[in-house]
């Protein structure tokens, strides 16, 4: 079997390393999925992902003059549906697993004095609501004992 850059092949994982899984595609002929190609999200442990003996789909991403093959799963996974994808929250908004992405406010232009100005303010609100917070940490006096 010839094989061409962005063709889609089965094959089965003969091995699993910290920074990747190989393939054997068939004819004699195995390939690496490196880590960062395994999954669409972070992969921390490849072996909750795929494990020895697994049939997987793969994509060919390279063929190296060495004869080489770079190949990657999650290119070969169907796209996500738009249903599957991020859902859009204004900034801040915590996502369901309680952790928050940051996106910045498309805001027009602003002079600096006013970027300043809205910065003053913003921290001296942070600031106060801190010390209604916490009342311990307002400074006493020194020397009166209080």
């Amino acid at each position: 079997m010839q094989l061409t850059v962005g063709q889609i092949v089965e094959g089965k994982i003969t091995g699993i390393t910290n920074f990747g899984v190989f393939a054997d595609i068939g004819d004699g002929k195995s390939g690496m999925v490196h880590i960062s190609e395994v999954a669409r999200t972070y992969v921390n442990d490849i072996n909750e992902h795929v494990k020895i003996g697994d049939t997987v789909k793969m994509k060919v991403l390279n063929i190296g003059e060495d004869g080489k093959i770079s190949l990657s799963i999650k290119r070969a996974l169907e796209p996500e549906k738009s249903s599957e994808r991020r859902e859009r929250r204004p900034a801040g908004q915590p996502k369901i697993d309680g952790s928050y992405t940051w996106m910045p406010k498309k805001a027009e232009p602003q002079s600096f004095e006013e970027m300043m100005n809205r910065f003053k303010q913003t921290s001296d609100e942070k600031f106060s609501d801190l010390k209604r917070k916490n009342p311990e940490a307002r400074r006493q006096k020194r020397g009166t004992g209080r």
